[in-house]
């Protein structure tokens, strides 16, 4: 009897073998020289395939034989659930005690209980209107990296407020209200090491967000999406 239910199980195995190895032969010719890191059964009965770029871990949706690729999202209608970005928060997520928060500028509201890490340019118009959504966030604690890559030339700019003597109050005046600091930016700073850090984890855009399970979050959201989902993230811990 126990030979009889391996044969069956390993009968019912062999199309999910033979439709990985399909949809990897397709697929990765039309990648680019992108490499494949998994590919496995996802929703609505299509294929996720997994693969890896500049922007960190991608996914894309194919059917069982890969005669057709579907690039984009997928959303839960009844609750407005993107559960393409659920996943890639997933599968991009880092160990959050891995970051160096020392090289960090530090603003906190409140009791500080919710905790978020934020790559962010001074100089970025989405980073700029995502400090304004932040502001509308209490008790929390931002880590901020700063990351000046949009105008280089200011970087400058980022090491002053490093070398202020408030530089949570240093940071929002350049990062809201455009205002750089008025002293000196020759101290001992982190800023190349912040874009080392950046480079590494593969942060291209701002403001980039990790939650403190190490989930990422590419780009700003709105305030109550986000509060929603650091209060989920602190009462699973």
């Amino acid at each position: 009897m126990r030979t009889f239910w391996v044969l069956i199980l390993t009968a019912l195995a062999l199309p999910a073998y033979g439709n990985e190895a399909q949809i990897r032969r397709v697929l990765e010719a039309k990648l680019g020289g992108a490499k494949i890191e998994g590919v496995e059964r996802g929703p609505l009965g299509l294929w996720e395939v997994r693969f890896r770029d500049e922007e960190g871990v991608r996914i894309l949706y194919t059917d069982a034989t890969a005669s057709h690729i579907i690039v984009g999202k997928i959303y839960e209608s009844k609750t407005d659930k993107d559960l393409t970005e659920a996943r890639l928060r997933k599968l991009n997520a880092i160990n959050f005690a891995s970051l160096p928060l020392d090289q960090a500028v530090k603003v906190q509201r409140g009791n500080g209980k919710r905790v978020l890490v934020m790559f962010s340019d001074p100089y970025c118009p989405y980073c700029t209107k995502f400090e304004q959504t932040l502001q509308q966030i209490t008790d929390i604690t931002v880590y901020v990296f700063m990351f000046p890559v949009i105008r280089p030339e200011l970087a400058d700019h980022s090491k002053a407020v490093w070398c202020s003597a408030d530089r949570a109050k240093a940071w929002l005046d350049l990062a809201m209200r455009s205002k750089p600091p008025s002293g000196s930016a020759s101290c001992d700073n982190p800023i190349e090491k912040n874009l080392q850090l950046g480079r590494k984890l593969g942060v291209n855009s701002t403001p980039t967000l990790y939650l403190s399970n190490g989930e990422r979050i590419a780009g700003g959201m709105q305030a109550a999406d986000l509060r929603a989902m650091m209060d989920q993230v602190a009462s699973s811990k």
